[in-house]
């Protein structure tokens, strides 16, 4: 890392180790905090392990409700990061758990729609995708979504422990690739492991950026 990239990311570490709190869900639109701060959200698949990521870039076992239910996260749960506060974290209603009442998912659609194509302060959209499978076809459609709406965005690949160093390099050329033709992917894909730690460091110093952009 250069001496620039080395005290960003010392300054992101210290900002994710001290206050970080939750703020409020929002079941809709009408209950969105006050556009005050930046904001930089989580989505993606249901299960795919959002609130795992938040709970390890933020330091804590369990800021952010993690659940083997899929679908289990229906609201924009936000959490603020600094004191003062610096900006905020937004975990989104996962997306493709087809087991879910159409009407409940529908619901849960518009209210992401609605909240990433007209959110003043979102400065980046983090789209999780599971290593282990790749790219799905509900990943290509909120992918498709955020370049429609001029929404810039990083994909971040986790549960990267959970598949072997090969197979892991594989997806990642493939997901490289495929970020290369969508015009609001950011060209860095990221590899995770909420668990070992791997790539947590990178991807604080990668928001921190995002923020201050």
């Amino acid at each position: 890392m250069t001496p620039e990239e080395e005290q960003l990311a010392e300054e992101a570490s210290k900002l994710f180790s001290g206050r970080v709190e939750f703020l409020l869900s929002a079941p809709q639109l009408k209950f969105l905090p006050d556009p005050d701060y930046p904001e930089i959200a989580f989505c993606g698949r249901s299960n795919v392990g959002k609130s795992s990521l938040i709970n390890a870039l933020v330091q804590r076992k369990a800021i952010a409700r993690t659940s083997v239910t899929p679908g289990r996260t229906q609201e924009l749960n936000f959490f603020e990061v600094g004191d003062p506060t610096q900006f905020r974290l937004v975990d989104m209603p996962g997306y493709g758990f087809a087991k879910a009442p159409v009407k409940v998912v529908e619901k849960w659609r518009n209210l992401v729609r609605t909240y990433l194509r007209g959110r003043v302060p979102l400065k980046r959209t983090l789209v999780l995708v599971d290593s282990r499978h790749g790219l799905k076809d509900s990943d290509r459609e909120m992918m498709k979504m955020l370049d429609e709406a001029a929404v810039g965005y990083r994909l971040v690949l986790t549960k990267t422990d959970k598949i072997k160093a090969s197979a892991l390099d594989a997806v990642h050329e493939k997901v490289v690739a495929e970020a290369r033709k969508h015009p609001a992917a950011y060209p860095v894909v990221h590899k995770t492991s909420s668990e070992k730690g791997m790539g947590i460091a990178e991807l604080r110093a990668a928001i921190l950026a995002d923020v201050r952009s």
